[in-house]
């Protein structure tokens, strides 16, 4: 059984990086002049009326629901096979994209119909500005039906499409380095550069440290052990060192996170995310810093909550903000079933074997 993470914490993660998504989703690559004329001199510093998500989210809701369903299937076979149950996921995600099912599922699938409770959700079916790296390597394993690894890249992309959504690989494991490796293994399934899935891994551990009551600094010295032992690392660490340089400095600005770069790969993306939750001890301003810049950044500010909601747990988070954000109420619903499904008593009727079917 998995250790347990503190609930408030595993709310945060969760919630706050939808919340980070939501601030940014109508502001992503938009120059500051552009932002501080739509929202004034300071830039974004609410959630918009309507707080919607954006392909970030999602994609992390279907890897969380990828990580319950390796759970079911680890208690009911004894084995632990994350990477193809997240690949699967993610299929059923691009069918939500406006893909039809027959071309989404791959050769592997013989199911009619996506299965499990997470695909039923009718608002999940909306195009929020989905990745063309992720849906083009996820429809290049519809047509083949093979997974692409680390050692066998789908493509040489190293964009942020693998870290955004790779935070509940956190609960897939105690050990660390072994989160490190199935995070990594997550992101090499769309994103074939080293930059785009050692960022990951590297995201992955910094949250499972937080979870565990691990402060930001000591998880990025944990993170690192496994991380300079891959080849092409240099990216990420020159990222992390860069933002922890920064942070030091205080007095948060744009000009010093878009010295960490746009956001729209890897390695950029995960720098300004780590910089924005160490520059500031307030999760809310924090989540201001990494939206506020004129790069990808409801990426930037959805990793940010991930690390400011598992650092400082959801009663730290603006409730106003809490209430609002879309799928909410669908997020709070996937944390009781995670604590159910890993709890002293997990469920055997075939009704829960309906709703997270182990595969």
């Amino acid at each position: 059984m998995r250790e347990s993470a503190d609930h408030s914490r595993l709310r945060g993660f969760l919630i706050a990086g939808a919340i980070g998504d939501a601030l940014g989703a109508n502001t992503e690559n938009l120059p500051m002049e552009v932002v501080h004329e739509r929202h004034g001199p300071e830039g974004v510093t609410d959630l918009p009326v309507d707080a919607r998500i954006t392909d970030d989210t999602q994609m992390m809701l279907f890897t969380f629901e990828a990580v319950i369903r390796a759970h079911v299937r680890e208690r009911l076979t004894g084995t632990h096979e994350l990477t193809l149950v997240t690949q699967n996921a993610l299929q059923r995600w691009l069918h939500t994209q406006k893909t039809p099912w027959d071309r989404a599922r791959g050769p592997l699938s013989t199911l009619d119909s996506p299965d499990g409770w997470l695909v039923t959700h009718e608002d999940l079916f909306r195009k929020r500005a989905p990745g063309l790296t992720c849906t083009s390597a996820l429809q290049e394993y519809a047509r083949t039906g093979e997974l692409a690894t680390i050692t066998k890249p789908v493509n040489d992309s190293k964009g942020c499409g693998g870290v955004m959504r790779v935070a509940p690989v956190a609960l897939a494991s105690d050990d660390p380095s072994t989160v490190f490796a199935l995070a990594a293994a997550n992101a090499a399934l769309t994103h074939g550069h080293p930059s785009g899935y050692l960022s990951a891994g590297v995201f992955a551990v910094l949250v499972h440290q937080l979870l565990r009551g691990n402060g930001l600094l000591e998880a990025v010295d944990i993170a690192m052990s496994p991380l300079v032992r891959r080849e092409g690392h240099e990216e990420v660490v020159a990222g992390l060192e860069h933002a922890i340089e920064l942070a030091a400095l205080g007095d948060p600005s744009v000009a010093r996170v878009e010295e960490l770069g746009r956001g729209g790969v890897g390695d950029s993306a995960l720098a300004i995310a780590l910089y924005s939750a160490l520059v500031t001890d307030d999760p809310n301003e924090a989540l201001l810093v990494s939206v506020n810049h004129g790069g990808d950044s409801d990426s930037t500010a959805s990793l940010c909550g991930n690390l400011v909601g598992a650092l400082h747990g959801i009663d730290a988070i603006r409730p106003d903000w809490v209430e609002r954000v879309q799928f909410r109420e669908l997020v709070d619903r996937m944390v009781a079933d995670w604590e159910i499904e890993t709890g002293p008593a997990a469920p055997v009727a075939e009704e829960w074997f309906r709703r997270y079917p182990p595969s």
